[in-house]
This record gives structure tokens, C-alpha cells and sequence, in this order.
């Protein structure tokens, strides 16, 4: 099924897409269109065979009461997570990362031996093995019904769920209050965040904290990580509007912590309120930064736009000019974030194919475009004079590993956050 959408008036609800009216969080219709990016289909629909693909708008908006960004038009969890190839383990880093972060977490709650820690989102259950190995008890919670069960196999049990209050409530009575409840790069995700929070207050015993990661608005914008727009993002968090909306659900936000992953991200302490645990400085520190960048005004994304469009300008006049001489250009990177840049970009008829370490990705074609996804022993036999790295966050390591590439010649293009040619 496809649509010829366009996000505004008259589009309430599609079979896969909700049009919402209100904030997410404040539920608010005081709501201001900041950006708006070129349309695209799922980011991270990566096909075997070349078919049409649904297209959706991809338009942040701002609220203008409590100062939070998000999208309006929501593609269903369903439609997007059921059959989803994600796997945390192929991320380059993040499962080190959440060794540390298990540690981290551990050190700060300390929580008694033997208490369950619940991750929500837990994909192929990296984190919980870290706290299982410190003797908590793990619980997974995550709706991709193959990585669960491949989770599960691996001695992570995971519930092939989408979770919600009620599912919160019935895990309660079945496996007793939580200790430490986390969601990493997925309270972004969720549509309904009052319906989660109040799943995760419930479930929480009275001195539990809820911690969860998300990519942080302000390095989104100081960093140039637009590509981080995608529709499974629905939520751009800033420190402002999250306190006042869990002050809003009964629960207290009490300490922050930015951390480096995703382009610039920030960890969430959250308790109960009136629990035991003191609000930190970190928390006033940020919503002053934030008040200092008018990150909460639509100003902000005036400049963020103008400093897109620029790069977007500066790149197709380089993939111009070197298409004019006749010469190649290849891509680097076949993820969601790949997506976005390839549509707003206009890469679409610019690239020759995608070279991916995963071999997951391998023989496929990009969601829309339809770009061929080849494996990095292709950049020999093909010899591409250019190699724009899509995964531009990770261009060191790309480079390290393709030193042969550029001993041969070849180039690598970065195109944020300033365009250099390496």
C-alpha cells in the first residue's frame, strides 16, 4: 500500500500514519512548524528487491507553551518495529558503551543484589547482559518478535510486547516492583509517552529510578545532526519541557548526565516524586544553557535551517562538479540517519551504490531510492573515484579501515558538520 501524502490539513488518520493536533507532552495545540525536511519513507526500510515504498512527511514542530519538538504525523509502531533489523550489537561502540553505563548506573542507584532491572527497547538485550553479570535479576521488554527471541536464546529473557500502562501493571503483580526500569534511544520513539510513564511509574518500587538516553536537542542543532530526524524520532528533548512533564505524571526528574553517543545525547534520572534522592545542579545548569540558545523559540531552527540548506548547497555543487568530469561517487553508511540526508540532500541519482559493514544490509536497496547496498570489498572492484560517508559521525574509523582505499587514490567525502574532502 502506498500514499501520495502531504502533511496538513484534512490528513487525520491513514491506516499507518496519525496525524497528531496536540503536544506530546502538554498536550497543548499551540503548536509552530520549525523545520521542514523533504518527505521519506521508513528510514530504516532496507529492501531485497526493488518495490515502491509509502512516503511521509517528516515536519518538526515546536510547541509553543512549553517549548518541545517533535513530529505530528506518527507512523504506527507496528508498521515500523514488528519486523525490525536494527541490532545494537552492530552499532559501532554502543556496546561498550552500555558496559559503562551498566557500571554507572550501578554505582549511583545501588540498588540490592538480586533486584530487577527492566530495560525497555531492550533489542538484543547488550545492556541487560552487563547488569545480569552484576547479579540483578533482567527482564527485556521489546516488540521485534525475532531479536526477542534470539534475546531470550541468548539468556536475556525478552517479552515480545509494545509496552503500555497495562502491560506495566500486569508485570508488576507477575515479577514484583522494579528496581531500575531504563529505555535507551526509544522514549523518542514513543507516541504515547503519558500511557509509558505511567506504565513505568507503576511498575517502579517506591526508591526505583527510571533512567533513560535519548540524543539531546541542543548537540542535534550545535552539531548538525539533522539526519538525526527520522520518523521513528517523534520526540527532540530538551531539559525544560521533560521536568515539567514529569512533574506533570508525578514523578520528578533528578539528574542529568550528557553523554557523547548518537551525535550528542543526555542521560535521564527519574524517581518517583517525593522520593529520596536530591534534584542536582546538572538539572538547572541545562535548562539555563538551553534558555541561553532560544532552543525552546522558533529562532533557533531558523538558523539550523539556513545552516542545512548551506551544506546541502555546498555538497551538490562538489558531487556536481565531479560528475561533470565524468568521475564516480559511492556512499559510505546504510542506516536510517542515511536515509534522511539522501532525500533532503537530493542524493538519489548522485550515488552509484552503498557499501555497509553489516552483512544484513548487504544486497539490498535503500527505503525509496532504492540505492544497491554492497559489501566494503566492493570499493575494490569497483574503484569509485569519491566515497561520500553517509555515516559521517564515524568517518575516523571508516577511513582507518579503507586506508588501502585512499593509498590507491580514492577520496572521502564528509559533508557535515563542514564539507571536507580527505
Amino acid at each position: 500500500m502506498s500514499h501520495d501524502m502531504k502533511s496538513g490539513e484534512g490528513i487525520d488518520v491513514l491506516d499507518d500514519v496519525i496525524r497528531r493536533e496536540d503536544c506530546r507532552l502538554c498536550q497543548s495545540k499551540n503548536l509552530k512548524l520549525v523545520l521542514k525536511l523533504e518527505p521519506t519513507p521508513l528510514a530504516d526500510s532496507y529492501i531485497p528487491e526493488a518495490t515502491k515504498q509509502s512516503i511521509y512527511p517528516l515536519d518538526l514542530y515546536l510547541c509553543e507553551d512549553c517549548g518541545f519538538t517533535q513530529l505530528l504525523d506518527v507512523v504506527q509502531p507496528q508498521v515500523i518495529y514488528f519486523d525490525y533489523l536494527f541490532e545494537t550489537k552492530t552499532s559501532l561502540g554502543l556496546v561498550e558503551h552500555f558496559g559503562r553505563y551498566a557500571d554507572e548506573v550501578l554505582q549511583k542507584i545501588k540498588p540490592a543484589q538480586d533486584s530487577l532491572v527492566v530495560d525497555i527497547g531492550s533489542n538484543d538485550g547488550s545492556l541487560l547482559q552487563f547488569f545480569k553479570k552484576q547479579d540483578m535479576k533482567v527482564l527485556g521488554v521489546d516488540p521485534a518478535r525475532e531479536i526477542a527471541r534470539k534475546a531470550t536464546e541468548e539468556g536475556v529473557e525478552t517479552l515480545a510486547e509494545l509496552f503500555s500502562e497495562e502491560l506495566g501493571r500486569s508485570l508488576r503483580e507477575e515479577r514484583g516492583a522494579a528496581s531500575i526500569i531504563t529505555v535507551n534511544n526509544l522514549f523518542a520513539n514513543v507516541d504515547n509517552l503519558i500511557d509509558m510513564t505511567a506504565g513505568i511509574r507503576g511498575w517502579l518500587a517506591e526508591d526505583g529510578v527510571f533512567v533513560f538516553e535519548s540524543f539531546y536537542l541542543v548537540d542535534q542543532i550545535e552539531n548538525m545532526v539533522f539526519d538525526f530526524s527520522y520518523h521513528e524520532h517523534i520526540s527532540y528533548f530538551s531539559v525544560k519541557p521533560l521536568a515539567a512533564f514529569f512533574k506533570s505524571q508525578g514523578m520528578e526528574l533528578f539528574d542529568v548526565k550528557r553523554v557523547p553517543t548518537k551525535g550528542g545525547s543526555l542521560r535521564y534520572f527519574i524517581q518517583i516524586a517525593g522520593g529520596p534522592r536530591k534534584v542536582t545542579s546538572e538539572v538547572q545548569d541545562l535548562i539555563d544553557l538551553e534558555t541561553s540558545l532560544n532552543i525552546h523559540q522558533p529562532e533557533a531552527f531558523k538558523k539550523f535551517e539556513e545552516k542545512i540548506n548551506q551544506a546541502k548547497e555546498n555538497l551538490l555543487s562538489l558531487l556536481d562538479d565531479i560528475h561533470a568530469k565524468g568521475q564516480t561517487v559511492a556512499a559510505y553508511g546504510a542506516s536510517a540517519t542515511s536515509t534522511t540526508m539522501i532525500y533532503h540532500f537530493d542524493l538519489t541519482k548522485r550515488l552509484s551504490f552503498i557499501i555497509d559493514d553489516n552483512p544484513q544490509r548487504q544486497g539490498l536497496f535503500s527505503p525509496g531510492c532504492h540505492i544497491p547496498v554492497k559489501s566494503p570489498e566492493d570499493i575494490y572492484k569497483e574503484k569509485p573515484d569519491y566515497i561520500l560517508v553517509l555515516a559521517w559521525r564515524y568517518y575516523k574509523a571508516i577511513m582507518t579501515n579503507h586506508k588501502n582505499y585512499t593509498d590507491e587514490g580514492g577520496r572521502f567525502i564528509i559533508p557535515l558538520p563542514e564539507l571536507e574532502i580527505l
